[in-house]
């Protein structure tokens, strides 16, 4: 069973910058597709950006494209997500999460993520 640890949250002014890591285990291939999801209070849980694991295309939300990248480092056990020109709506909390196999043509819908971190929080001030 593949296990996730997010860290990097906090809070910060806005058009300043964060970076998330998820912590990944239990890796058995390269077949997963990695994601960051959010979920502000009283709002769905959404799809922030997705990269497959062993390489090729990340999608992102139309809401922040431009502004935030998905990355792995090289022993593809650590995902990043550098987000930066940080916006009060950007406010939520943030979980990495896991499709097994590919993200497909965009970033996949929410019941298709099989594991997920606890989350983190990230709190953008006006």
């Amino acid at each position: 069973q593949v296990q996730l640890v997010e860290s990097g949250g906090g809070s910060v002014q806005a058009g300043g910058s964060l970076r998330l890591s998820c912590a990944g285990s239990n890796y058995r291939n390269n077949r997963y597709c990695l994601g960051w999801l959010r979920q502000a209070p009283g709002t769905e849980r959404e799809g922030v950006a997705v990269m497959y694991r062993g390489g090729g295309s990340t999608y992102y939300a139309d809401s922040v494209q431009g502004r935030f990248t998905i990355s792995q480092d090289d022993a593809k056990t650590t995902l990043y997500l550098q987000m930066n020109s940080l916006k009060p709506e950007d406010t939520a909390m943030y979980y990495c999460a896991v499709v097994v196999g590919s993200c497909g043509r965009g970033i996949p819908a929410l019941g298709s993520f099989r594991y997920w971190g606890r989350g983190t929080q990230v709190t953008v001030s006006s």
